[in-house]
């Protein structure tokens, strides 16, 4: 019996995918010691948040390894109860459950569960992810028929348009790279492609003149002035960036370490501005270690989704990186100053217990993908 169950666990941890979960265990462990230091820093939250973050770590941790120990095809098929699940979830926003975290913005995408707050969006991504492979593999060679196209567009649209109704900006681009890079991967014709590009600028034409409100222009215009600080119409929409910035240089090479006697402030930086914070502690270096790490996590799920068996798991990691990147990006780019503020977090590194289970969520159906693959494979290179 011993044996028996020896060989069992044995044969899970050959078939894991160790090295994805390691990167991604540190880079959520790294969140958990920031935490603790903007606490016992005295700069933000409260022992809580540290406590709350370990907590979700582990939860997130436990279900990505039970995960990668199922095969995907097993509860993919469950789309009916998840996929409403999701939904409805996040149509509780729209109800007096609705929690705003932030008194100046107009982003009801949480919910106050009395204990505790939840983003039902960070969920309905995942939902998103799995319907949506499963909606491209049921088609497969049939994609390119316009019936087909238009219920695929559907798809994107529903749960893109309601992060957009909740104020999430942030949200309903990360859902629109997702369905376009799942889209590509499945073969998408030029031929819808290429109009979609020509009706590009016509498009954004409408959306600036149009659609958008005057605060979200200014999140864009504030990036083209050169002191925003100093014109009063920019100042407050500035303020964040600004400070972010001073805090990435004041880390200058190696950083001032977790405990050092003096920080620079910035707004809600254990959220969305939470690298500014790593800039300081860890330095130029730090900073550079992170963005590796990230970058290594991101191309492992590329990696992975050459190797498995079928479509569907191969759509389902191109989901599961298409998000991630994006996240990276746009929350890089805003603490950098090159793109505007949209409240993107950091994957595994920003405050924030709904985004970290999520997050691990889909690195386990990456892993249930790469546990049930057909042959061995190595990140940058196949096994012979």
């Amino acid at each position: 019996m011993v044996k028996k169950l020896f060989k069992i666990v044995w044969q899970y941890f050959r078939k894991l995918d160790k090295m994805l979960f390691i990167a991604v265990c540190a880079v959520s462990a790294l969140s958990v010691v920031l935490m603790y230091s903007l606490v016992r820093n005295g700069i933000s939250g409260e022992p809580r948040m540290y406590k709350m973050q370990f907590i979700c770590l582990c939860i997130g941790a436990g279900i990505a390894l039970v995960m990668s120990a199922l095969d995907y095809h097993k509860y993919i098929k469950l789309w009916f109860l998840y996929g409403p699940a999701a939904l409805g979830l996040t149509m509780l926003t729209f109800t007096p459950l609705v929690y705003k975290p932030f008194d100046n913005v107009d982003d009801a995408a949480w919910i106050d569960l009395g204990f505790t707050t939840l983003q039902p969006s960070e969920f309905l991504k995942i939902a998103f992810i799995m319907t949506f492979a499963l909606h491209l593999s049921k088609i497969g060679d049939k994609i390119n028929h316009i019936g087909h196209v238009a219920l695929l567009c559907l798809h994107g649209a529903v749960p893109t348009l309601i992060v957009v109704a909740q104020g999430d900006d942030g949200t309903a681009v990360v859902f629109l790279v997702m369905f376009v890079c799942m889209l590509f991967s499945a073969g998408i014709s030029w031929k819808y492609i290429l109009p979609c590009i020509i009706a590009a600028p016509a498009a954004v034409w409408v959306l600036w003149n149009k659609i958008m409100l005057p605060h979200q222009k200014m999140r864009f215009l504030v990036l083209f002035e050169e002191d925003p600080m100093s014109n009063p119409e920019f100042a407050d929409i500035a303020y964040q960036q600004y400070w972010g910035k001073l805090a990435l240089g004041s880390g200058q090479l190696f950083g001032k370490g977790l405990f050092a006697d003096e920080y620079v402030s910035v707004p809600y930086v254990q959220n969305d501005f939470i690298f500014t914070y790593v800039g300081q502690c860890f330095g130029f270096i730090g900073c550079i270690a992170l963005i590796s790490l990230l970058t290594y996590i991101c191309l492992k799920i590329v990696a992975d989704s050459r190797i498995a068996k079928d479509d569907l798991g191969k759509f389902m990691c191109i989901g599961v990186f298409s998000m991630m990147f994006i996240h990276c990006v746009l929350n890089l780019g805003m603490e950098l100053g090159v793109m505007p503020v949209i409240g993107v977090p950091l994957p595994f590194v920003s405050q924030g217990g709904s985004s970290m289970v999520s997050m691990f969520i889909c690195i386990g159906l990456v892993m249930s993908v790469y546990s049930h693959s057909e042959k061995n494979y190595r990140v940058f290179y196949d096994a012979n």
